[in-house]
């Protein structure tokens, strides 16, 4: 079980209609949950999708939350809410209703057949690396290694901050 100081940390994105109301409906639906305490949220920004660039630019968000759950617990509760948004993976890096990936879970390494943290691909990708380090930075477990990752990050994708998130276009 984790101790209340340790921060877990979300990515959360979607590039398929409504970007915006599906995130803000999931991160709803993860403050819900008895077991679970959202702390914090980054700004939002819009970004370029990763990898696989054909398709429309997503919106990302970090979320930063403590939890009572384990962490193949908590993977199960995201998995849960992705299936409400009608996620499906059927294309690797591909468009998504909804994406909710876990990042860092305190200075914990995870490695099961189902779940890697720090998420793997973290350390090379802008659209996780500044909206975390945004709610990570003060955060004596993880921000340094949000910062190590930036320092070494050479993904050149764009990313903007969304002003008022209110105002988004879907």
């Amino acid at each position: 079980m984790p101790t209340e100081q340790e921060r877990v940390y979300l990515s959360v994105g979607a590039n398929l209609h409504p970007r915006v109301a599906t995130i803000r409906q999931a991160i709803a639906q993860l403050a819900a949950v008895p077991e679970v305490t959202v702390r914090a949220t980054s700004n939002w920004y819009e970004t370029e999708p990763w990898g696989k660039r054909d398709q429309p630019n997503f919106y990302n968000v970090s979320v930063a939350l403590t939890t009572t759950l384990t962490p193949a617990d908590l993977l199960t509760v995201l998995h849960q809410i992705e299936r409400t948004f009608h996620r499906q993976r059927k294309v690797h890096w591909g468009p998504r209703t909804l994406d909710m990936d876990i990042i860092f879970w305190g200075a914990r390494t995870i490695q099961t057949p189902t779940l890697t943290v720090p998420h793997p691909q973290a350390a090379h990708r802008n659209f996780v690396l500044r909206p975390t380090l945004e709610i990570a930075a003060a955060d004596p477990q993880v921000g340094p290694q949000v910062r190590r990752m930036m320092a070494a990050n050479q993904d050149q994708s764009w990313i903007n901050k969304v002003g008022n998130v209110s105002e988004l276009d879907d």
